[in-house]
């Protein structure tokens, strides 16, 4: 291995969080993004850390498992979380940001590190220049996917989907108004309601619409956070109702009372220029998407700025293939970081990146694994790595089902949650 040299492969949220981190601690850090040259089916652009599936960073509430993780984050000095805050737009409780700015921030934050060159390209095979940290994620090119399908043996493939978004100018503002869940938060969502008859045939619609076959990807299951709308409505009308369409915590000023059931809108910019649709994450084709998401009331002219589309989504059995410094088994020097290590979300992959670039410091220095505390959110993130959480590695996001129960019993639920996070993070207070 080259002391005080690293190479990263993939400038996701993972591999960003993991240059960043590296450059801060001395190391000459090149960082290998194939895109713009090369994209893949969900990317937009060329700027790194691109935000893919939706512009929300989820709650900032510590009695959240994304409150306390983001919490985490910013205390280990992670370089996009502060990117969100000064790019946050309007969403309530939860942190929500400007993609686009977003991303180009951090490409610009790399690119003027002195100690960070970014080299645009392909990877397709295992570096040889060692340590290398692979943070190539769930959508990993074919070339460096087949490379890691051969070493590992255990690389695991899974459907992934994003929601449509919306040009504002093209809703009709009227059919609804601004409000968030129970009044929490703001007025940052907008809220589209619908009667009874409305979601009847609305729900019809979406149950037989024409859905993009996703080839010999399509016998392969969702990830539940990411399930397409109209997958959910498959398993019933109360999916939906109990799912991205609930009513509840929503009255409607012009009646008084609630409606039979929403669809949410959210800011996908700091300018309010677009929504996103919040939870119709969808795999319909675009000619599917245009009829019957305009049957929502106040999208009948909805102007589609992207539409929800399905894409490969990868990562590998990590307790098999991984070591408990996120090293590739039989490959030294090489590690895993991000999606492609099995964890879900982009708070948990922000961690990773972390987490791994701490793990290659440490073994730089000749210093035995980082052990982060079980109590804390990053504890959790590295025992899921380390298959702690059920016979099946499947990809997880952190949640608080994760930590060691408390000692002490509270009956409230919020209460029990915020304690879960004021535990954890006094952890960090003892460093």
């Amino acid at each position: 291995m080259t002391p005080n040299k690293v190479t990263v492969v993939g400038g996701g949220l993972a591999g960003t969080e993991a240059a960043w981190y590296l450059a801060n601690k001395g190391f000459q850090v090149t960082l290998f993004e194939m895109r713009p040259g090369k994209t893949s089916p969900a990317h937009t652009g060329g700027d790194l850390a691109e935000l893919v599936c939706s512009n929300s960073l989820k709650s900032d509430n510590l009695d959240t498992g994304a409150g306390l993780l983001k919490a985490e984050l910013k205390l280990r000095g992670s370089l996009l979380m502060d990117i969100a805050e000064k790019r946050r737009v309007p969403a309530g409780a939860a942190l929500a940001v400007d993609r686009t700015l977003f991303a180009a921030d951090a490409t610009a934050r790399i690119s003027e590190h002195p100690d960070i060159v970014i080299k645009r390209g392909e990877v397709t095979d295992l570096p040889t220049e060692r340590p290398a940290i692979l943070a190539c994620g769930p959508l990993a090119s074919e070339s460096i996917s087949d490379t890691l399908m051969n070493v590992t043996k255990g690389a695991l493939y899974f459907i992934d989907a994003i929601s449509p978004v919306i040009s504002a100018e093209s809703i009709d503002m009227t059919r609804g108004w601004f409000a968030g869940r129970y009044g929490k938060g703001g007025d940052d969502y907008l809220n589209l309601p619908m009667s009874r008859e409305q979601f009847d045939l609305f729900y019809d619609a979406l149950v037989s619409a024409d859905l993009i076959n996703p080839h010999h990807f399509e016998n392969i299951k969702a990830f539940e956070r990411c399930m397409p709308v109209e997958v959910m409505a498959a398993r019933g009308k109360k999916t939906l109702l109990f799912g991205p369409m609930r009513p509840v915590g929503l009255s409607d000023p012009k009646t008084g009372g609630l409606p039979y059931a929403v669809v949410q809108l959210r800011f996908e910019n700091k300018e309010g220029a677009a929504y996103n649709i919040v939870g119709f994450q969808t795999k319909m084709t675009v000619s599917a998407q245009k009829t019957t998401l305009r049957m929502i009331p106040g999208l009948e002219n909805a102007e589609f700025l992207r539409y929800g589309a399905v894409h490969r989504n990868s990562y590998v059995n990590a307790p098999e293939c991984l070591n408990a410094d996120m090293s590739l088994k039989g490959e030294p020097g090489i590690y895993l970081a991000g999606q492609i290590t099995g964890v879900e979300g982009y708070l948990e992959s922000m961690a990773s990146g972390i987490i791994t670039a701490m793990q290659t410091e440490a073994a730089v220095k000749c210093l035995p694994p980082v052990v982060f505390h079980p109590e804390t959110a990053f504890g959790a993130l590295q025992k899921h790595t380390q298959g702690e959480f059920g016979a099946e590695y499947t990809p997880g996001n952190f949640h608080f089902g994760m930590l060691p129960p408390l000692q002490q019993k509270t009956h409230k639920k919020s209460d029990r949650k915020t304690a879960y996070s004021e535990r954890a993070l006094r952890h960090y207070e003892l460093h």
